[in-house]
């Protein structure tokens, strides 16, 4: 029998790194699981085997938990999201996405971890009028061409790709794109425009989206443990919805508007606290549907729990 495994989670006081732990201890009681964050930890629930430590991403507290704990497997879930906030400057998304990446996956190199998997986004790809039908994994990451405030996005995606193949003869690595995750324990950009009391439907533009549940996106976080081997993968289904259906599904009061004027609406919903990045704002023109081929190749055709109908309808249980 071989010995319990030591699993480090970098952005436990988020939603979805939480839900990834339940999982992971359900199924093996007796594995211990270090969850970090530069958050509060305060609400992160107490489960037997979780041990969770508020830590600011420097190298030298990175370097002593490294050295106190021989981790098996890694999760980097700890991306600062792009949720609207002035709070939010670039340069400190950087500092703890690109440069705090980095020092993770030095520490990874030099410990001797078998399994990391990091969480990226689809985003990377951009919403652009040429963007081709279902993206594969290696189509060019054009986010910022627009939109310069993604630029830490790609960068951390790209250094973390980089490192996989560098390294991927020691150690398996999975890098995870995902679609639209919404749900009720996340408070991600898309769950926000979806969930609040107003969102933005253009009368002149209908994209198609895909979306994933937050459960189902745990889950396969968990199941990246040991079905995927090294690789990036993107993460969604085989539906698709549009736009206007999606409003009507989760009951949101939409505001119609001609999409020229996006960017003055905008900021008219921003002095009633309803903020939506700028660059969401391309995604409510262009579709940007990825392809989900290579992810099924290991976890199988039937991979998701929830439809995209089910994931968006369980948004008003909140």
């Amino acid at each position: 029998m071989s010995p319990p495994k030591k699993i480090l989670i970098i952005g436990i006081a988020g939603g979805l790194a939480q839900m990834t732990a339940r999982l992971i201890l359900l199924e093996h009681p007796t594995w211990e699981i270090t969850g970090i964050d530069s958050r509060s930890v305060t609400e992160v629930p107490q489960l037997r085997g979780l041990t969770a430590v508020n830590m600011k991403y420097s190298r030298g507290n990175f370097e002593n938990l490294f050295r106190v704990n021989k981790f098996d497997a890694v999760y980097h879930l700890g991306r600062i999201s792009h949720v609207a906030n002035e709070q939010n400057l670039l340069a400190k998304r950087i500092d703890l996405s690109v440069m705090g990446t980095n020092r993770i996956l030095e520490m990874c190199e030099r410990s001797g971890v078998r399994k990391v998997v990091i969480l990226s986004t689809f985003h990377v790809y951009g919403a652009l009028p040429d963007n081709s039908i279902f993206l594969p994994e290696d189509a060019p990451l054009r986010a910022s061409i627009r939109h310069p405030e993604l630029r830490d996005v790609i960068e951390m995606d790209q250094i973390c790709t980089n490192w996989m193949w560098k390294n991927q003869n020691s150690i398996s690595t999975v890098v995870l794109r995902p679609c639209n995750i919404v749900g009720t324990q996340i408070q991600n950009s898309m769950t926000k425009f979806l969930g609040g009391p107003l969102a933005l439907r253009p009368i002149d533009y209908n994209p198609f989206f895909q979306f994933i549940h937050e459960f189902d996106m745990a889950n396969v976080l968990y199941r990246s443990l040991d079905a995927l081997p090294t690789g990036t993968y993107n993460v969604a289904g085989d539906e698709f919805i549009s736009l206007h259906e999606a409003l009507t599904v989760v009951e949101t009061k939409a505001v119609p508007f001609p999409i020229v004027l996006a960017g003055g609406v905008n900021n008219f919903l921003k002095k009633f606290s309803i903020n939506v990045p700028d660059y969401l704002l391309d995604y409510l023109k262009f579709s940007c549907l990825i392809s989900n081929k290579e992810l099924k190749k290991h976890l199988g055709p039937d991979f998701l729990r929830f439809t995209v109908r089910e994931a968006l309808e369980l948004i008003r249980l909140k």
